[in-house]
């Protein structure tokens, strides 16, 4: 069973999911060894057709940082339990920040640290939080209008747009009349 092709319209194109992320680093045996031992990876096969091992000079790679800063550039993985990572973490000796994200009374945890070579890795459950495009989900609360007429307004705009499904639309209009109702009174 192939992927089926299909036209892209507008700014799409036809991704399907993150293939990989490269990192200069050190040593490939000890960012090896890391990525392993606290995230659980598995190596696999390289193509034959590298001619090269993937490490680089000390020279090269940037020191790592002394802060761990939540807003630098970091890749993000999304887990089930941050608690359980955060014990890893402790019992590995690994230094990390937390912060947690809100959104309409859900709480999303978050955990930051480096790998041996400086580079940040956020641990979230952030799949707490559907991710929906604003263009294809839109929120705003049309000006002049009851509350009822709004929630109408909301579930046929959601209704006309096939990329939000029912639990996400139900779960969003929750949150909007949650806020309108915050806002109002």
């Amino acid at each position: 069973m192939g992927i089926q092709e299909k036209e892209f319209t507008g700014n799409s194109l036809p991704l399907l999911s993150l293939n990989h992320v490269s990192f200069v680093c050190r040593s490939v045996r000890d960012s090896a060894k890391f990525y392993q031992d606290v995230l659980g990876f598995v190596l696999i096969k390289r193509p034959s057709s590298f001619n090269f091992e993937g490490a680089c000079p000390d020279t090269t790679v940037p020191k790592a940082p002394s802060v761990i800063n939540p807003k630098d550039n970091h890749i993000s993985f999304q887990c089930t339990d941050t608690n359980l990572v955060k014990r890893k973490l402790e019992e590995m000796a690994i230094e990390y920040v937390t912060a947690v994200v809100e959104e309409g009374g859900i709480q999303v945890g978050q955990l930051f640290f480096h790998d041996p070579d400086g580079y940040m890795i956020e641990i979230c459950d952030c799949q707490k939080l559907p991710v929906l495009p604003l263009s294809l989900c839109p929120l705003k609360k049309p000006p002049h209008s009851t509350l009822a007429n709004t929630q109408e307004k909301l579930r046929s705009m959601m209704s006309a747009k096939s990329l939000c499904s029912a639990g996400e639309a139900n779960w969003m209009l929750d949150n909007l009349i949650n806020d309108i109702v915050d806002i109002t009174f």
